[in-house]
C-alpha cells in the first residue's frame, strides 16, 4: 500500500479475523478501490462477497456466474 499499487490481490482477507476488524479491512479496500486502485478478493464468504461490486463465481475452473459491473475491481 506505500507504494501505490495498480493493483491488489486479497485472498480470503478476512478469513481469521473477528467481524469488526473484517469490516474494518472491506472498508479499507473500498476505499483504496474508490481512489482508483483495483482490489481483487477471493473469498468463500458470502458476506465478503456481498461487499463487492463484481462477483465472479468458479466451479471446476470455469466461470459459473459474473454479476456487477464491468469495469468493478
Amino acid at each position: 500500500l506505500v507504494t501505490n499499487p495498480l493493483i491488489i490481490l486479497a485472498d480470503e482477507p478476512t478469513g481469521n479475523l473477528d467481524t469488526e476488524t473484517g469490516q474494518a479491512i472491506l472498508g479499507l479496500f473500498a476505499r483504496i478501490n474508490e481512489a482508483g486502485t483495483t482490489v481483487l478478493i477471493v473469498t468463500h464468504d458470502p458476506g465478503v462477497a456481498q461487499s463487492c461490486r463484481r462477483v465472479v463465481r468458479l466451479r471446476d475452473g470455469r466461470v459459473e456466474t459474473d454479476t456487477g459491473s464491468g469495469d468493478a475491481a
